[in-house]
């Protein structure tokens, strides 16, 4: 699906040059969920905007989805973004002027999409991710996690094929940035999405089928996956009212052989 060869990028500032990526190598499978982890500055995000056609490499190779990314020219860029990346940003990037059904018609209408058939596309979208009721809400009026699965709808509007994601759970409480987690595996899991998350959140290995260390613009390690199963919030709370309950049981259970 995606296969990257001694990737680097330069930026140039005047006279001062950052080497961005100096040779990341890496190849991802068709429906593979990759995390990559390292600290800022590194190189992640930049690699992910080359993957998902936003900037163009100093040197190397990289083909996506059967497509030379170097060999297209500024239209076929264009071209390669509507219709096989769909991105989620840290911020959630919405309009905010704009309801949630019109965040996720927008990339439709400007891939050209017949007007007939986005509204019905939309509905099935906002339904996907728990948003159908909220669809007249404008971004202000959402919770972060909310905000979040509208951006994840909006970028799933023109069904493409890999999903690049950048800090999506940086904004979000613990139990929101779940929700969001398990909504990401089930994307790969029901529909075969192939995607890339860039992140500091451990919990990502958890769905993630490999977790790798980038660091000084390569990709040095790949990680040992935090497999560990976390309990949400309202199970938890769950779990120690119960225990609470059969605590207290014991004790009364205990008291009566006592005094008899």
């Amino acid at each position: 699906m995606i296969q990257i060869k001694d990737l680097i990028k330069v930026y140039k500032t005047g006279e001062l040059e950052v080497l961005a990526l100096r040779g990341a190598t890496l190849e991802v499978s068709e429906g593979e969920i990759v995390a990559i982890m390292g600290p800022s500055g590194c190189g992640k995000t930049t690699l992910l905007n080359i993957i998902g056609g936003l900037d163009r490499p100093t040197a190397g190779k990289i083909i996506s989805n059967g497509i030379e990314l170097s060999n297209l020219s500024d239209e076929g860029i264009v071209q390669y973004r509507k219709e096989n990346v769909g991105f989620v940003f840290q911020f959630f990037n919405l309009v905010p002027w704009l309801s949630v059904i019109e965040n996720v018609e927008l990339p439709q209408l400007i891939s050209g999409k017949p007007k007939h058939k986005i509204r019905k596309g939309t509905n099935e979208l906002l339904k996907q991710v728990g948003l159908l009721d909220r669809a007249q809400h404008k971004p202000s009026e959402l919770s972060g996690g909310e905000q979040q699965r509208t951006a994840i709808a909006t970028a799933l509007a023109n069904d493409p094929p890999i999903i690049l994601a950048d800090e999506p759970t940086g904004e979000l409480d613990t139990r929101s940035g779940s929700e969001i987690l398990k909504l990401f595996k089930s994307l790969r899991d029901d529909y075969g999405k192939t995607e890339i998350i860039v992140t500091h959140d451990k919990r990502v290995g958890f769905i993630a089928d490999r977790v790798l260390a980038i660091e000084d613009g390569k990709i040095i390690a790949e990680l040992e996956k935090d497999t560990t199963p976390r309990m949400e919030p309202l199970e938890l709370e769950k779990e120690v009212t119960e225990l609470r309950w059969k605590l207290n049981k014991t004790r009364k259970l205990a008291q009566d052989i006592l005094t008899t």
